[in-house]
Parts: C-alpha cells; sequence; structure tokens
C-alpha cells in the first residue's frame, strides 16, 4: 500500500446507468439486481429533464417524443424510485445512491447525484439554475453532485462547455462510456454514437488545461437494466468505508479513477499524497508513487505530466519457461461465439488442488444505448456463487457476437494460488474440459460445446505476477514553481482494457 492509501480500501461501481424507470429497458429491481453480481456500489439513473430540447426541429420530433416519454414515467415513479434505492442499501455489502439525468444542449449532460435515497428531479432551465437549486438543497442538509458526463461531444451539442464548468458542484467527471472516451484527441474508444464525433475542446485534457480541477470517473451509461457492464465503463473509489459517507467522502476528495471493464488497482500519490490531492506547496521535488495489479497482463503505464507522457514502464512479456512449484496467476475464462440465437450457459470451474482467492464476473449486458421499439424481455440473466473452498458457478447466457467487432461474450476471472501441475476442471453445460495450470501458462485453450459455429468457450493464458502487478517509482523535477502542475497515471493492458487515475496538482494556484 502506498503512503496516502494506508487507510483506503478501493471499491468500485456505476453511478450513471439507465433502466425502464425512464426510457431504457429492465425494471430497477433487475438493475441493482445485476449491479450487486459484480459492483459495490451503484445509481440507477432515470432521464430526467432537458430545458433546451430542440422542439422546432421536425426531422428530430421522435428523439423529442421519446425524452418526453421518458422524462414523465420517471416524474410518475420517482417515490418508487426512491424507495427501491433505499432498500437495496447495506453498509459494507452494497450501497446505492439517487439520481436522474439533466440534459443540456449547451452546457452539456450531467448526472445528478444524491448523497442518499432523497431528492428531486429539478427543472432547472440552465446549468446555473441547477447549481443554485442544489447549493439551497445542501444548505437543508441533502448534498448532490452534478457530474458531466460524454463530454466530449462539441459543445453546444450536449458536449461538456468547460466555460460553464465549476468544481463547486461538479468534482468528479465522466471519462469513458458506452459513448466513447473524452480523455483526449487520441484517446481509445472514439465516439461511434448517433450523437456525432469527438471535438479536443470538449476533452478532459482540454479542461485540464484551462485550469480546471476534476476526477476522473467511468461509468457505463448503459440502458438494459445492468449497471457495470463489462467493459462499457466502470469507477474505482479509494474509500475509508462501504457506505454511503465513505463513497461520498471519496468522490468529494477525487480519489477516483476510471475503467473501462477490469477491476484493476491503481494507486497513484505524490510527496505521499494520493490522487485527486491539490498540493498548494510551491515544491519543485515530486516523489512520484505508482502502483498497479492488473485484470490481465500489462502492456505499458504511463506518467502523464500537463498533457505529456513523462515516464513510460513496459513490464516484461510473456516469461519462459514455467516455473515449478505453486504460483499464483489469474485464470480467465469466456463463453459465447456461435450463430446469433440465445445460448444459456451453466459453468462450474474447480481446482484440484492449491486456493481460490478471489473471484471477479466479468458479465456483459445487452449492448443498447438509446431505446428500441420492443422494451419486453429478460434483463436478469447471469448468476454465480462460490461452491466450497476450491469451485465456482456460474449461469449467464449469450447471443453470439452482433458484429465481427463486437465482443459480447460473458467471462469470470478467478484468482488462485496453485501446482503448476495442478488441473483446472471445468463443466460447460455438461461438457467437461480439463487444463493443467502448466498448460495454461503456456497459452490459451478453446473448444466448443457442440462443433464448428455451435457455443464456444475459450480459458485465456494465465500470466506471471511480473506481467500484472507493478510498482515504480519517479522523481520529478519541475523547472520553475510558478505554475500549477498536473499529473495522472494511464494503464493499457494487453486485453485492451484501460485504468485513468484522476489527476493531482502540485505548485503554485
Amino acid at each position: 500500500m502506498l503512503k496516502g492509501y494506508e487507510d483506503f480500501r478501493v471499491y468500485y461501481g456505476d453511478i450513471h446507468n439507465h433502466c425502464g424507470i425512464s426510457y431504457g429497458h429492465g425494471t430497477l429491481e433487475d438493475a441493482l439486481t445485476n449491479a450487486q453480481l459484480q459492483l459495490d456500489f451503484c445509481s440507477v439513473t432515470g432521464h430526467g429533464y432537458w430545458p433546451d430540447m430542440p422542439h422546432d426541429e421536425e426531422r428530430l420530433a421522435s428523439l423529442v417524443d421519446y425524452h418526453e416519454t421518458g422524462f414523465a414515467k420517471l416524474r410518475d415513479n420517482w417515490e418508487y424510485v426512491k424507495q427501491v434505492t433505499e432498500s437495496h442499501n447495506e453498509d459494507d455489502r452494497f450501497i446505492t445512491f439517487l439520481s436522474y439525468e439533466w440534459h443540456c444542449m449547451r452546457s452539456g449532460d450531467h448526472t445528478i447525484l444524491y448523497k442518499g435515497s432523497e431528492g428531486d428531479i429539478i427543472p432547472a432551465a440552465n446549468l446555473a439554475d441547477l447549481k443554485k437549486a442544489l447549493a439551497e438543497r445542501k444548505r437543508n442538509g441533502m448534498d448532490a453532485i452534478a457530474m458531466p458526463h460524454h463530454i466530449s461531444y462539441p459543445a453546444g451539442y450536449r458536449g461538456i462547455n468547460w466555460a460553464d464548468f465549476t468544481s463547486d458542484f461538479s468534482p468528479i467527471v465522466e471519462i469513458i462510456s458506452m459513448h466513447g472516451c473524452g480523455e483526449s484527441d487520441e484517446a481509445p474508444y472514439p465516439p461511434l454514437h448517433t450523437m456525432g464525433p469527438r471535438d479536443h475542446t470538449s476533452t478532459a485534457q482540454h479542461g485540464l488545461a484551462l485550469g480546471h480541477i476534476f476526477g476522473f470517473v467511468g461509468n457505463t451509461d448503459h440502458h438494459s437494466a445492468h449497471p457495470g457492464s463489462y467493459g462499457c465503463g466502470r469507477m474505482g473509489v479509494w474509500a475509508e468505508s462501504l457506505t454511503r459517507d465513505g463513497i461520498w467522502q471519496a468522490i468529494q476528495a477525487r480519489r477516483t479513477y476510471a475503467l473501462t471493464g477490469d477491476r484493476i488497482s491503481l494507486q497513484f500519490a505524490i510527496n505521499g499524497q494520493p490522487m485527486g490531492s491539490v498540493i498548494n506547496q510551491a515544491t519543485t521535488e515530486r516523489h512520484i508513487d505508482m502502483s498497479v495489479t492488473g485484470g490481465g497482463p500489462i502492456d505499458y503505464i504511463e506518467l502523464v505530466k500537463n498533457h505529456q507522457v513523462i515516464h513510460r514502464i513496459n513490464p516484461p512479456d510473456h516469461v519462459s519457461p514455467v516455473p515449478e512449484g505453486a504460483m499464483r496467476t489469474k485464470l480467465f475464462i469466456e463463453v459465447g461465439w456461435g450463430k446469433p440465437i440465445e445460448q444459456k450457459w451453466d459453468v462450474r470451474i474447480e481446482l484440484d488442488s492449491g486456493e481460490l482467492i478471489d473471484v471477479e464476473p466479468r458479465f456483459r449486458g445487452e449492448y443498447v444505448v438509446a431505446p428500441k421499439s420492443d422494451e419486453s424481455g429478460e434483463y436478469q440473466y447471469s448468476s454465480w456463487r462460490r461452491e466450497g473452498p476450491r469451485a465456482v458457478r456460474f449461469q449467464t447466457r449469450t447471443n453470439g457476437n452482433p458484429t465481427v467487432l463486437t465482443n459480447a461474450s460473458q467471462g469470470m476471472l478467478l484468482e488462485v494460488e496453485m501446482p503448476v501441475n495442478g488441473r483446472v476442471i471445468a463443466n460447460l453445460n455438461g461438457k467437461r474440459v480439463e487444463y493443467t495450470l502448466h498448460e495454461l501458462l503456456t497459452g490459451g485453450r478453446a473448444g466448443y460445446l457442440g462443433g464448428f459455429v455451435s457455443g464456444a468457450y475459450r480459458f485465456h493464458r494465465a500470466p506471471m505476477p511480473g506481467e500484472y502487478e507493478w510498482h515504480s517509482m519517479f522523481r520529478d523535477v519541475a523547472a520553475e514553481t510558478q505554475r500549477r502542475d498536473f499529473y495522472y497515471v494511464r494503464v493499457c493492458q494487453k486485453n485492451g482494457q484501460w485504468a485513468w487515475s484522476s489527476p493531482i496538482w502540485v505548485g503554485a494556484s
């Protein structure tokens, strides 16, 4: 544990996602049940208000209609949303928050997140009025934030308008979701939604260059009752406790980071201060510590200062020969593929020896970011449980991949410590397969349930610990101290999953 993180633990969540409480799919109960499969905290967001909706453009009539229908549905069910949100909150197990979405062409869309399960849908005409209303509620004991999201669309078209941004009610900004990544011009995951492409002046890097202070988070913006849907965006927080107070304090302090999917544990400190810190001392000596535990082999880790990469780490590639004796590693199994028809899965994985240390579900929901004509369907179809000290079982479904570039498989990661000659035994819908750890250390293994183009499975190559764990120290000496510098860390894994730490600011304000 790095200095600055001794009092904290990492928790994972999604505070911006959707279901059928406004426009979307699945019930609120579906969404919260799915969230508990793989998250520590969650807010399920309803679409609430849009003051400058383009009513005068005939070509957008259907867009206006489904938004207004969704807003009315949320208003009519708001008390129900509050009650269900509160009923699912349990300290030290699963934490919930109330939220809704405030849309705006001029200032960009914001998630209004309340600290608890009480709050109202504010019909504010602009962002300034919205923040005044939130300030009034805060004075009356109802704390809330306004989090900008899908920021990188052009300003004036529901992307962020940095001229309207203030950090008082926006301590965090969502930089990754199903809408793409808004970190920078060249960031991975360019927006592909009908709302348009990425604009440099709406990126997080541009906002930082303007002198704004905000933390980074990821969320799914998923619309099918699957908070935390794997690969669509998540957030990590370093908090004192898994409680509303603990998570809220971490958000306000910007001890947050953005993730695409894997539960990457990312610590980053400067002079012993954690991510999100503002170090106002005009110090030229910056002692930087980074610690990363990935969900798979790390490709590279970069330290960014004022938009420039000043330090890059490339952990070692696959090491051979395979060691003898016992070792710690991560076993990842995916199921899916085949024809575009529903395939139900019942999978049990067991170790014949060693220890099953931890389990990380990697479940996906249906890829939906806008309404579809048929809102019916089943949206709660995955589950998992441990069976004894060395086994885990999960049920899920797949429907093939919608395109050859879209991964819709379901998966499960097991962190294990076991002998290299130990065996991993899987039962997939009654089909038994087994591999030694030695085999999985040398390369991935795959097969089919029923032959060519049927449902398939893949055990990924098991990595050495040195491939997914890395710790680094770096010393930066500032040339002058009359400016405030910002630093952050980004992590890229070989499986295409990413993490971005919140910045740390150092120097004179």
